[in-house]
This record gives structure tokens, C-alpha cells and sequence, in this order.
């Protein structure tokens, strides 16, 4: 097989759902690191975060990129949490099925 033949049969599975979902997430993220980038050269004063048990001066950047951060990471965890009790629900119901 010529191999343009094959790198069309390639691409047309790229083409398909999940990799379109990825492509775009992927392209969604670029941007959004572009944009954070932007506004990280743009914003250099600091400002001060005041904890429970500590306080600190940073940069409007860097809190920015932090409570991103935080919030990314809290988001993957309640949606891998949600897939997994979803998908427990669904074995649950399954082996029961099976047992009845």
C-alpha cells in the first residue's frame, strides 16, 4: 500500500469523536496558557495573601496561576470521583441483575 493511502486511512480515524475531542481540549489549553502568558507579563505588582496561619506577597501572576491551579486539579478530582461512583452504580446494578 502507497503510503499516502495509509495516512489517509490514519487520518480518518484522527477524525473520529474522541480525537476531535482531544485535538480541541489540547488546542482550548494552548490559548488558554497564550492568554494566561499575556496577562503574567502584563500584571507585576504583588499583593498580599493573608492564611490561617501564614501570610505571603505575590505577584498578581502567580496567585492567579496557583488558585488556577487549585481549581483544575479540584475539578479532575470531583469528576474522576463522579466517574467512578457512576460507574460503580452501573456494576452495582449489573451483578444484581446477574443474581436475581
Amino acid at each position: 500500500m502507497p503510503f499516502f493511502l495509509s495516512t489517509i486511512n490514519l487520518l480518518h480515524y484522527f477524525s473520529e469523536g474522541i480525537f476531535v475531542r482531544i485535538y480541541f481540549t489540547i488546542f482550548l489549553a494552548l490559548i488558554l496558557l497564550f492568554i494566561a502568558f499575556i496577562f503574567g507579563s502584563q500584571n507585576e505588582q504583588t499583593i498580599s495573601l493573608n492564611y490561617l496561619v501564614a501570610k505571603v506577597d505575590l505577584p498578581i501572576a502567580a496567585a492567579v496561576s496557583l488558585f488556577t491551579t487549585i481549581g483544575f486539579v479540584l475539578g479532575l478530582l470531583a469528576t474522576l470521583i463522579w466517574r467512578f461512583i457512576r460507574k460503580g452504580k452501573k456494576v452495582f446494578v449489573k451483578n444484581n441483575n446477574i443474581e436475581a
